[in-house]
């Protein structure tokens, strides 16, 4: 078949469609390069996170076993081609020495096997000893040269073929390896399953209660006639002009003089009334049309049965708008718990305190600190990307009328 030919307008079109998707492409790769970053680090093991130049993989040496013990695998030029060799040893002084006679005969020997002459011979004016080295099947009186540490490697498929070569100039044999158990561990450390267990709770606690007070303060404020109404409304929502930072104060002497600093209460209560998630509820709910409550008024039905089955199913774009903003802030909170909450009283911090003080505490595991982290970032990712149809529509749909 026969294809029909592309118009110079449409190959316009396909490469402006494809330079728009490239560049998005790219922005969107420097956008999530960090959280994948974090992701993979957060599966490696504590030697290949130090490893320069950085990688985004995660890789591990591979090992086998040599006479019954694991031994790590490197790539050694032999015959000019790399071959896996097996490393046995470190540690080995090798040394390299030369005739003061004829400087082109030099020999490489192991330090262990070379014992001195006993003599000296004066160099440019330095005493340097001579050792006895075998040299084509003869003693030479020899100088040491310069002196370095080597590795002993041996062939897995030969085991007399033994080589001699600097261990952190050889390039090791690896492969993508996860290690999924530095959750586990991170978890394990510094009590941070007790502090997934309290965010947990306290934000679904939160979530719950800043949607109740919020869908009925909205509803109170939107459908509802007492004196004053717009008045209060007003001044509730001017409060969202007061700064965090000035009410920290009062806020804590307010639990302290209420018993609750220091536990999860100052964690949830003072959270569960939201001034914006108020306003969001009203302005969704004079979008709605009055004549349904009408209609279920003149049915008999009471303002609470109007609420629940009629207004509640109809705002569940709003709902889970001012749900996901609640999860957003609840589970990433940490100024207000690092205030609350004793440093020293684990069993009531939440995952960004533990968080705090694992960063410190394993300074030396990056991957575990990035583990941590992932726990952390993760499930506010896969919300928000669950309910974001939910969360466009209700922004797209607030505030049509006032």
């Amino acid at each position: 078949m026969r294809l029909p030919p592309i118009s110079a307008r449409q190959a316009k079109k396909y490469l402006r469609y494809g330079a728009v998707y490239l560049l998005l492409s790219v922005v969107a790769y420097f956008m999530l390069f960090p959280f994948l970053f974090m992701f993979f680090t957060s599966l490696k093991a504590p030697k290949d996170v130090f490893n320069y130049p950085p990688r985004l993989l995660p890789y591990e040496q591979q090992t086998i076993e040599v006479q019954g013990e694991p031994r790590d695998l490197y790539y050694l030029r032999i015959d000019g081609r790399e071959k896996p060799f097996a490393l046995v040893e470190k540690g080995i002084h090798v040394g390299t020495f030369i005739d003061p006679t004829t400087p082109s005969r030099q020999a490489a020997r192991v330090m262990e096997g070379v014992q001195e002459s006993g003599e000296m011979i004066e160099i440019d004016g330095t005493a340097m000893p001579l050792y006895n080295i075998e040299l084509d099947g003869q003693v030479v009186p020899m100088i040491l040269q310069s002196r370095s540490t080597l590795g002993r490697f041996i062939d897995p498929e030969n085991l007399r073929v033994q080589e001699l070569q600097n261990v952190r100039l050889s390039k090791p044999v690896e492969s993508i390896t996860a290690h999924p158990e530095n959750y586990g561990e991170v978890l394990a450390l510094q009590n941070l399953s007790r502090s997934l267990t309290n965010t947990i709770l306290v934000t679904i606690l939160v979530v719950v209660g800043t949607v109740v007070t919020s869908v009925l303060g909205g509803y109170a404020f939107a459908r509802l006639q007492f004196p004053g109404r717009d008045k209060i409304f007003l001044m509730y929502l001017g409060t969202l002009m007061i700064p965090f930072v000035v009410l920290i104060i009062p806020m804590y002497q307010l639990m302290v003089l209420m018993g609750w600093a220091n536990t999860m209460a100052a964690l949830i209560i003072p959270w569960i009334f939201s001034a914006y998630g108020t306003f969001l509820m009203r302005q969704f709910f004079l979008s709605i049309p009055k004549e349904l409550e009408e209609a279920a008024l003149i049915d008999g039905a009471s303002r609470l049965t109007i609420l629940w089955r009629i207004i509640v199913p109809i705002s569940m774009p709003a709902i889970a708008t001012q749900a996901t903003f609640t999860f957003l802030y609840a589970w990433n909170s940490f100024f207000w718990p690092l205030v609350i909450i004793n440093t020293g009283n684990t069993n009531n911090h939440v995952l960004t305190l533990a968080l705090n003080v694992l960063q410190g505490r394993a300074a030396e595991s990056p991957n575990l600190v990035m583990a941590g982290a992932a726990i952390a970032v993760l499930p506010p990712m896969l919300i928000f990307i669950f309910a974001q149809r939910y969360f466009v529509e209700g922004v797209a749909t607030t505030g049509l009328k006032g």
